[in-house]
């Protein structure tokens, strides 16, 4: 467990859509949740940010301070140039209080793809890890699991599903306390000859690092909310298509089920009366499909804690995230992941050198 003097939070008060009085109302919010052993760090415009903790009563409050920066990094700018055209950015201040240690993670609900860059060249990768990955926990039919890259990396190469196995698992024991998580490879059917090229190669490549991970072999969509594994892999293109996917389905039923029930009272009466009476199982439903609950990313395979809200996060969706980034100073989950991901290159490097003299065997004996 870090020590308590180590347990401070950068936030990006301006990345997000719905401005930064949403993120200290998110502050007040933590605060009053539990999360009162943090120190949180805004990081924005100082003045505005005074304005708004003065009117939600945080002012003076000694858990609470302001850093400041002068510029914001837009939904609609490219990663690696933000970065470079946008130093004192609220986004790239918050990485680099992680870097310099002034902070042990950080909290942000901007632009992914320039939070990515951001990240990955300031704090750089943990050693093996060719690029990182955003994680996200969803709920299942009986419980939650861990699916990633869910945008952080749009194309994949077989080494990278590999290593998201790898980091997602740690993620997992983490955040859903499974001791050995398991895990499959996102495709089009459970059959092994099935996916194009890269996932069979992934497929090869997860079966090969053997017990390092508990590998259940490939998945397919059926599969996803059936509780068939903990932890789900797939690269970022095909992850955020279905997390936004998923995100605007469940809105779109809770929106169908509420106007069934409550819509036109006068022309359905029986069915708003049997809504009252099954409030509660309605209310369970919700509370286990709240996409807030889970609503930080952690950008794993990192040399830093960052964690990745949504841009549209509400106050309760980026309070979430900053409890996320809490759990993650206090278990420092680094140190293993890198010791099981150089065990991972290690072993596939070793299968791409056994390939080529398995296939000249292969060859002969069929001569």
């Amino acid at each position: 467990m870090a020590e308590a003097q180590k347990r401070t939070i950068a936030i990006d008060a301006m990345g997000g859509d719905k401005g930064p009085e949403e993120v200290v109302k998110a502050v007040r919010l933590a605060l009053n949740k539990g999360l009162s052993h943090l120190s949180l760090v805004l990081v924005g415009q100082e003045d505005l940010l005074r304005q708004h903790l003065k009117a939600h009563r945080l002012e003076g409050e000694p858990r609470v301070s302001v850093a400041h920066a002068s510029e914001v990094i837009g939904m609609d700018e490219k990663g690696v140039a933000a970065y470079k055209r946008k130093k004192d950015s609220s986004m790239v201040r918050a990485i680099e209080m992680v870097k310099d240690g002034r902070a042990q993670a950080a909290v942000s609900c901007g632009n992914t793809s320039a939070l990515t860059a951001c990240s990955t060249l300031s704090l750089r990768r943990l050693p093996g890890v060719e690029r990182p990955a955003l994680a996200s926990v969803w709920p299942s039919r009986q419980q939650h699991f861990v699916i990633l890259d869910v945008g952080a990396n749009p194309a994949s190469e077989p080494e990278h599903f590999v290593h998201n196995a790898v980091l997602g698992s740690h993620f997992c024991r983490l955040t859903l306390g499974r001791e050995r998580p398991r895990t499959g490879l996102l495709s089009i059917g459970t059959e092994e000859s099935k996916g194009h090229k890269t996932i069979q190669q992934a497929n090869e490549l997860l079966r090969a690092v053997g017990d390092l991970i508990n590998y259940k072999g490939p998945i397919e969509g059926f599969d996803v909310f059936e509780n068939e594994v903990d932890v789900i892999v797939c690269d970022g293109f095909t992850g955020n298509v279905l997390l936004k996917t998923c995100e605007s389905l469940s809105k779109t039923l809770r929106s169908i089920v509420k106007d069934e029930v409550l819509g036109k009272p006068w022309r359905h009466p029986w069915r708003m009366a049997g809504g009252v009476l099954i409030r509660g199982a309605f209310k369970n439903v919700k509370e286990r499909l709240n996409p807030d609950r889970y609503a930080g990313a952690p950008l794993l395979g990192l040399q830093g804690n960052v964690i990745k809200s949504h841009g549209s996060s509400n106050m309760h969706g980026i309070a979430s995230a900053i409890r996320i980034a809490g759990e993650f100073v206090e278990y420092d989950m680094t140190a293993q992941a890198r010791d099981d991901i150089a065990t991972a290159n290690e072993r596939m490097a070793a299968r791409k050198t056994k390939a080529p003299t398995e296939g000249c065997e292969k060859v002969k004996a069929e001569g």
